[in-house]
């Protein structure tokens, strides 16, 4: 079979590509109008990032059966056009760990020791040793924004430098914080302790400048260091912290737009550092990377399962049928219950209660974990959903009851953190869309789907009237709304569907009213 490759990759995944008897064509610097000339009849396809996998790219291959992004995003590739189209989509996440975790401590001992000055000052012919005097990292506190893979390869390596760990991580549970010898934090106390701040976040819309100029005053002298994703620190706040003696200095190697321009405000700065995007450019993670993909590549020409695997995997028709309403009622679910606990997970609990319960509902949980998951950095699916659960420290419980009152199939997600739980039910009618039919015990009836207002209050006289006439002065319009009370004048809780976001000044005055408790604000995919 055929396979494309748009970008260049390490050798050696070419020559394995080749030994299993496939053909190799080399496509790199094509245009768009070249690539789709090239594809037609290509089985297999392998880019990097600069290589744009479009709906137009995927359907004029009617023989591909697999891309393969050698890295780890894949922004450039439309996942649902390739989904649509039958076609797998894979990445090689593992293959530049160690290489992204080394780079980041490579930026921060040059930071810290002023290391690329020194040399530059050395090679203009001067000795200012007086004006390169830097800090020991050695008892000093690294602060981590993010304990993913890389996140957890960096925190490593810090501690063995003699070094205090503080993190921010919403999604990993204090089990498996302790477990590597590091304290957690809200965001704010993170920067704040930290000597030295470095991110290793995904970039998604929570995370778009994340840290911009409020964030840099809390790191006073300290330094940053990014080599994560461009624009999750805001390049105008930070270059501008740097010139103003706010923070010590800042290494960075991912900018908002790549190439750089010439005039980004981070260039020319006497006490920043900046690189290329060399974070997986080593030899090894070249190496790594253009293994795993072309591996992955092989695997799904000979109908084989593949690792990596970012859309859904296949299943028996027969079992997919009865299970397939309740993937994306779970996901979304999970995705919902993250949103209303707001803390560090320990676990997920999940129950399956009737007919379901005599189901496979291996795709299920991991769609529920999908869900609860959503904005890590790689595309989480049901391949990797129970490996990323178990590296962040998070347990995974499965309980089935042949029989439920009321419903023919009932499935629940209940997340547990230190301080508090939280449980949805769901379930499908016939015919209709999938429904919440419990939220932490209260009767409810809601589709789940775009934007949504959840209020916990007491049941007093006025509160829906108020809520109603708060988002109506904010121009929100109330598509649906199912209130649940536990008794007269007890603990109440409604479900608003609404047609836009709910802003921040509306969010404030309801929640400053004292017959509310807590509010809110859910965004869901629709």
């Amino acid at each position: 079979m055929k396979v494309l490759v748009a970008e260049p990759i390490d050798k050696t995944g070419l020559d394995i590509l080749k030994e299993a008897g496939h053909e190799v064509e080399l496509a790199y610097n094509s245009t768009e109008k070249e690539l789709l000339d090239k594809i037609k009849n290509a089985s297999g396809l392998i880019v990097r990032s600069g290589t744009s996998v479009t709906k137009t790219l995927i359907e004029a291959a009617s023989d591909l059966i697999i891309v393969g992004r050698a890295g780890v995003g894949i922004d450039n590739i439309d996942l649902n056009a390739a989904s649509e189209n039958g076609v797998i989509v894979v990445n090689a996440p593992e293959g530049n760990i160690h290489a992204a975790a080394e780079h980041t401590i490579a930026m921060t001992f040059a930071i810290a020791r002023k290391i690329p000055q020194a040399h530059i000052s050395l090679n203009e012919g001067k000795w200012e040793k007086k004006n390169f005097i830097g800090i020991e990292l050695d008892g000093k506190t690294a602060g981590i924004v993010g304990l993913g893979r890389v996140g957890q390869e960096v925190a490593k390596r810090f501690l063995s430098l003699g070094m205090n760990i503080v993190a921010f991580d919403p999604y990993i549970s204090q089990d498996r914080a302790d477990q590597l010898g590091i304290s957690l934090a809200d965001l704010p106390t993170c920067i704040e302790k930290a000597d030295v701040l470095t991110i290793h976040t995904p970039l998604t819309p929570e995370t778009k400048d994340l840290i911009g100029s409020e964030e840099l005053k809390k790191l006073k002298d300290g330094y940053l260091i990014n080599c994560a994703r461009g624009g999750i620190v805001n390049e105008t706040a930070l270059a501008q912290a740097a010139s103003d003696g706010i923070i010590a200095g800042a290494a960075i190697d991912v900018f908002s737009e790549e190439p750089v321009s010439s005039d980004n405000p981070l260039l020319g700065l006497q006490n920043v550092i900046v690189t290329p995007h060399l974070g997986a450019s080593t030899e090894t993670a070249q190496e790594n990377v253009s293994l795993d993909v072309a591996n992955q590549i092989i695997a799904a020409l000979n109908g084989n399962p593949v690792e990596n695997s970012l859309n859904s995997p296949s299943i028996d028709e027969a079992t997919f049928s009865k299970i397939h309403p309740y993937i994306g009622l779970m996901e979304t679910a999970g995705n919902l219950a993250t949103q209303l606990l707001e803390q560090p997970i320990n676990s997920i609990e999940l129950t399956y209660s009737g007919e379901i319960a005599s189901l496979d509902t291996n795709l299920v949980t991991a769609s529920t974990i999908k869900g609860v998951f959503t904005s890590l950095e790689w595309r989480i699916n049901s391949v990797n959903a129970f490996r990323v659960a178990q590296e962040r420290g998070v347990r995974i419980q499965e309980n089935k009851h042949p029989n439920v009152d009321g419903f023919q199939s009932l499935v629940s997600v209940t997340l547990l953190s230190d301080e508090k739980s939280i449980c949805i039910e769901g379930t499908i009618f016939a015919n209709e869309d999938p429904r919440i039919v419990s939220i932490d015990g209260f009767r409810v009836d809601a589709v789940p789907s775009g934007h949504m207002l959840i209020s916990r209050n007491i049941d007093r006289p006025g509160v829906i009237g108020f809520i109603g006439t708060t988002l109506g002065e904010h121009n929100i319009n109330i598509g649906a709304m199912f209130n649940s009370r536990e008794n007269i004048g007890g603990g109440a809780l409604t479900v608003y569907s609404i047609d836009d976001p709910l802003p921040e000044d509306a969010q404030k005055k309801l929640i400053s009213d004292d017959r509310i408790t807590d509010i809110y604000p859910i965004s869901l995919n629709k």
